[in-house]
């Protein structure tokens, strides 16, 4: 069942869980975070930052949109990290039903601009729209692209931004980073800033850089009103690290003798996630 982000964080904002975002980068990595959201019987969203998109193609939203009508579970395709118009057009033309534009970066009055513009466009199509306030850290050259110091929102922006662009939904930098930690580094949530951002805005709120960061503190935050949490790292490490296992023997290079078993270890991972952010059982709800 495949619907806009707007949809499918209301109900999750109604009922105080979050919605794992998954990034898919291959048709494999599609096939295990649908098979773990069906058996979870969770809402999902597939998540396609446009590094992913220009490698997949275009035509790769086509497989993933008739998996996502298949699907007895609700399902929204998400541009990750959109920062160009020609991004956000580009997702749209290709089927998307979310896009973020990130222009964190930017000044206030600049991101405020680009995204009010990329609202009004995308709403005329019933696409929804993110957008981001601070900037998410970044922890190697393997991960999404972020600050090497986090920037944390500042909560007197926040009710600024959200009523002047209209965006259906928003990011929120408040201790992550993407991409797996090094061990000398142990990610930290300012859940403080957190409640404070909730108390002067009501909408679906997004935690970026989710790979790695404790449990209890993403518990925690999804009952401070985080809806929807980005994973890709830890999908795609549990993944090629079974993958790892197997292609250590040279003998081994038929696909279908291994592939189905690096599904599997990146679906243990997913299901972790989905408990870890209430969403099990949450399809019922729609």
């Amino acid at each position: 069942m495949l619907m806009n982000m707007k949809d499918l964080l209301a109900v999750a904002h109604k009922h105080s869980f979050a919605v794992p975002a998954f990034n898919i980068s291959n048709s494999m990595l599609l096939r295990g975070v649908v098979e773990a959201s069906q058996e979870a019987h969770s809402p999902v969203i597939f998540a396609i930052h446009p590094d992913e998109l220009a490698f997949v193609k275009p035509s790769f939203i086509k497989t993933a949109i008739e998996e996502a009508n298949a699907m007895c579970v609700p399902v929204c395709i998400h541009l990750d990290h959109g920062s160009t118009m020609t991004q956000i057009l580009t997702a749209i033309r290709a089927g998307f039903t979310s896009v973020m534009i990130d222009a964190s970066t930017k000044p206030l009055d600049e991101n405020i601009a680009i995204s009010k513009k990329v609202v009004e466009l995308a709403h005329l199509v019933n696409v929804s729209v993110e957008g981001e306030l601070g900037t998410i850290g970044t922890t190697g050259e393997q991960a999404e692209a972020g600050s090497e110091d986090i920037i944390y929102v500042d909560p007197n922006e926040v009710e600024v931004f959200v009523n002047e662009t209209g965006v259906d939904t928003l990011a929120v930098a408040i201790g992550t980073a993407h991409g797996l930690y090094p061990k000398d580094r142990k990610p930290k949530l300012k859940l403080e800033l957190l409640k404070e951002i909730t108390a002067r805005v009501d909408l679906p709120l997004v935690l970026h850089g989710g790979s790695a960061n404790p449990d209890e503190e993403i518990a925690q935050s999804v009952k401070l009103g985080i809806n929807k949490i980005n994973i890709s790292s830890d999908i795609k490490s549990a993944f090629y690290k079974k993958a790892r296992e197997f292609l250590a023997d040279p003998l081994v290079y038929e696909p279908l003798t291994f592939y189905p078993q690096c599904i599997d270890a990146m679906k243990v991972v997913a299901h972790h996630k989905i408990d870890l952010f209430d969403a099990r059982g949450k399809a019922e709800l729609y």
